[in-house]
Parts: C-alpha cells; sequence; structure tokens
C-alpha cells in the first residue's frame, strides 16, 4: 500500500473522530433526555425526576424525563440501547432491566453488558423480608423454625419478579417447603399478607414503612449484606440465618448507550455524585425510602457486574426458569 493512500486513511479517521471530539468539548449543547422504564410516581422516577432537576441547575442545560413504562423496563432500555452515544439519551434504572430481566427472559431485545455506558451509582431501595404480624415468628430464626414446623401450610406472594426472586430463593436455600402466590401488582400482595390470606413476602422498604410502623407487617430482616441506614434495627439475613452472599435491593443508577465518550461520561459522573453527596439531597432520598449510595462510572460498572452475578446465581437458588 503506498504512501499517500495510508495518509488518506489516517485523514479520514481523523475526520470520523473529529465531530464526536467536538460534541464532547461542547457539551452539553441541547436538551438532555432522562428515559425511566417504569411509570410517574414509582421509586425509580422520583428519584429521576429529583435528578433532572439538579442536574439541570449544574449543567446549566435543560433536563427532562420520559417515561417509557412495561416489560419490566425493557421498552426503556431498548430505546436508550438504540440511541446515539451523545450524551443526550441517557437510562435511569434498577437492578431489574440489568440483574433481573436477563435471567428471567430466554430473550431480551437489549444486551444489559454490550448496549450501555455506566455513568453514576445513586440508590438502593431496600428489601425487608416481613410476615403476617399475627403469626407468633418475633425473629428470623423463629420465623425458618415456624414455617419448617408448618411444611407445606407456609405461603409467600410476590407482585414482580424482582421481589420474587428473594423470596422463592429463601424458600429454597432454607428448606421452608412454601408456596409462592402470585400477584399483577406489590400493593395487592401486600395487602393480602397484612389480611393473613399469605404468610410472608419481601417488599420494597419504600412501600411498606408505613405498614410495618402503624404493626401491620412485621419486618425481620433485610436482604442486603448490611444494615440498611433506613432501618438500622434490622439485621441481615445473612448475619440472622446464615446465607452467604444474600446480598439483593433495588439498585438505580444512570446509563447512556454503548461508547458513550469518556469526557461526556467524565462530566455527567462527576455532577451526579456531587449532586448525591449534598446533605439536603442525601435527606430527600432518604425521606423517599432509599438509600443513598453514589458513586463514580467505574466503581458503578464493578457493582452492576457484581449483581448481575448475584441475581443470576439467587434464580438458580430459587430454581426459577427463563420464560
Amino acid at each position: 500500500m503506498t504512501k499517500w493512500v495510508y495518509n488518506l486513511l489516517f485523514a479520514a479517521a481523523l475526520l470520523a473522530l473529529a465531530p464526536l471530539g467536538a460534541a464532547a468539548d461542547s457539551y452539553p449543547s441541547a436538551t438532555i433526555k432522562i428515559v425511566v422504564g417504569f411509570g410517574p410516581g414509582s421509586g425509580t422516577d422520583i428519584l429521576a425526576r429529583l435528578l433532572a432537576e439538579q442536574l439541570q441547575q449544574s449543567l446549566e442545560h435543560p433536563v427532562i424525563v420520559e417515561n417509557k413504562p412495561g416489560a419490566g423496563a425493557q421498552i426503556a432500555a431498548t430505546t436508550v440501547a438504540r440511541a446515539a452515544p451523545d450524551g443526550y439519551t441517557l437510562f435511569l434504572t434498577s437492578n431489574s432491566s440489568h440483574s433481573v430481566n436477563p435471567h428471567i427472559y430466554r430473550t431480551l431485545s437489549y444486551d444489559p453488558k454490550k448496549d450501555f455506558t455506566p455513568i453514576a451509582g445513586l440508590a438502593y431501595f431496600p428489601f425487608v423480608l416481613a410476615i403476617d404480624p399475627t403469626l407468633p415468628p418475633k425473629t428470623p430464626q423463629e420465623f425458618v423454625a415456624w414455617a419448617r414446623a408448618n411444611s407445606g401450610k407456609v405461603t409467600y406472594a410476590y407482585g414482580t419478579p424482582t421481589v420474587r426472586i428473594p423470596a422463592a430463593a429463601l424458600d429454597h436455600l432454607l428448606h421452608l417447603n412454601a408456596t409462592g402466590v402470585g400477584y399483577k401488582s406489590s400493593p395487592p400482595a401486600m395487602m393480602d399478607v397484612i389480611g393473613g390470606q399469605v404468610s410472608f413476602l419481601v417488599t420494597d422498604l419504600a412501600s411498606s414503612q408505613a405498614q410495618i410502623k402503624q404493626g401491620q407487617l412485621r419486618a425481620l430482616a433485610v436482604t442486603t449484606s448490611q444494615r440498611s441506614e433506613l432501618a438500622p434495627e434490622l439485621p441481615t439475613i445473612e448475619e440472622t440465618l446464615g446465607l452467604k452472599d444474600f446480598d439483593l435491593a433495588a439498585w438505580t443508577g444512570l446509563f447512556g448507550p454503548a461508547n458513550l465518550p469518556k469526557e461526556i461520561v467524565d462530566r455527567l459522573s462527576k455532577a451526579v455524585v456531587d449532586i448525591m453527596n449534598r446533605p439536603d439531597i442525601r435527606a430527600r432520598i432518604l425521606a423517599l425510602g432509599a438509600e443513598p449510595t453514589p458513586s463514580d462510572a467505574a466503581t458503578f460498572a464493578k457493582l452492576v457486574d457484581r449483581q448481575y452475578e448475584v441475581w443470576g446465581q439467587k434464580v438458580k437458588d430459587a430454581g426459577i426458569e427463563p420464560e
């Protein structure tokens, strides 16, 4: 190949990269859209709107939230996966799209590992093991003993795959011989536990705090690896029942499409972490029933990889077959 051909190819490569570099240098210069895979009023949506409000001030450009609910956030995930990697279409999501869906569906319209660029970790929505308060157990150990003594009669409720997995995993790992009862959503599942029709459930602390405080539900433990800042009195499943690496929670974070330029990732990541570390923002997030866990892009990417493996193992432990 002649020298002039090499020069021509080199020039073409520079021209191809120039617009991307220029775009990164001037970012942002237009409205940024944060896509959410759940409806208005959901925990993820509220968190997205809080972040959008603060990012708009920090970046000095409009930031809007677009809800695309359905199929466990698959619709939203696919939308972002197919978007241009220019930093103007972002994805605020949870474990549903990246930790749960890959293990409960045989096929997905997106690849959780290849189609996204991790930007920043945001917050955890901790789960709790909660029971009908008229039942005798007061501790996780007592609950296991009671369930085994009533083998075949114990039931657990769930309204989404995300809360089914930890409940089913506990059932299988602890040999409770319980029967799962599925609902269209979490509120009716919780109401049937409160009403005594079902024995227990795993639910997010955010949506069950009021019922727990009022004595309608009895919370026994959290399903995260460490005690929650929101309910420090509750022990973990691991410390009470000895189940190693039982660390299931609804984590949330911000992604962009694959191949998002590093300059844009760094700018967004720093802005998000700075916002999430502010005392006033932490207080607002805690009030939502979430635990702030801000992390930069590299740290968040490791969490996503780890949680992919953790949830995948718990799906296997629970004996749940992909649909």
